[in-house]
């Protein structure tokens, strides 16, 4: 992979990009709020879940779910009835997800919480020594939420096991397991070393780009090659430029055509040296 040989640019994209300043707009932002690992974890499942669609809708509906949640949404949770949840987010509408689907992942997180103590331990509990990355235990994670939610989550949660690249999820994951200026962590039950890119539009395009894979299909098997092509240069923190990349294709001040073209100058640069 042509990216091995130049590191060093992907770490100033870092030292440029990788700051809280660039953060807005992005619902990674409401998870600063909370300071409580338990309060965070239920931000960010909902926070991730509903990370599809135009970024103002999102920021709009991740709010409104937030505000009925309060400023201590683990308690908020655990003390509510199902029908106190239901009723709390009647009439809310995310693009394709109703009030009723969020109420139904959010009993199937207050019924896990209550079953393992923390979403953490419930995803703590399909980690195996021997896996590279953390599809497996997502597999799990994923399974033990939906079924305690019952039929009526819709596509909130997508499903590894079907081919999906799990975007949202595995950014979730970036934000709780990493703790950088970007991130904030929370969770420590889980290495960075084994986390899966969130291939997006935009990571997919800069990832063909610079020869990372050639699968034009942005599913999980192409998040893996993409994945596997960071951990070549950082083998501890694999999506250690997610961030800071996204930004290039996100961020109208910025351009992703400037930063690829250095990548391959450099790269022309070496192979005639």
């Amino acid at each position: 992979m042509p990216l091995r040989q130049y590191p060093e640019m992907l770490e100033r994209l870092y030292g440029e990009l990788n700051r809280r300043r660039y953060v807005h707009p992005d619902p990674l932002e409401f998870l600063y709020d909370y300071e409580s690992a338990a309060d965070r974890e239920v931000v960010a499942l909902v926070a991730s879940s509903l990370a599809y669609g135009r970024v103002k809708q999102i920021l709009r509906s991740v709010s409104a779910v937030l505000a009925k949640l309060g400023p201590r949404p683990a308690r908020r949770l655990a003390d509510t009835t199902p029908s106190q949840l239901k009723r709390s987010l009647a009439g809310f509408r995310h693009r394709f997800n109703s009030g009723e689907n969020v109420a139904a992942m959010l009993l199937g997180a207050k019924r896990v919480i209550g079953r393992h103590g923390s979403l953490e331990a419930c995803f703590r509990e399909g980690l195996r020594p021997g896996d590279q990355t953390v599809l497996p235990a997502l597999w799990g994670f994923v399974g033990s939420i939906t079924e305690a939610a019952g039929p009526n989550c819709g596509h909130l949660l997508p499903d590894p096991a079907r081919g999906s690249s799990c975007k949202r999820l595995n950014l979730m994951l970036r934000w709780l397991v990493r703790r950088d200026d970007v991130d904030p962590g929370g969770w420590s039950a889980v290495g960075p070393e084994r986390l899966i890119v969130p291939l997006d539009t935009h990571m997919h395009r800069i990832a063909l780009a610079l020869g990372m894979t050639t699968r034009k299909t942005p599913d999980i098997r192409t998040a893996l090659e993409v994945t596997a092509a960071f951990r070549r240069i950082s083998p501890a923190d694999p999506v250690r430029y997610d961030f800071a990349l996204t930004r290039l294709g996100i961020r109208d001040e910025m351009d992703a055509g400037s930063f690829i073209d250095g990548c391959r100058a450099r790269c022309k640069e070496n192979a005639s040296a």
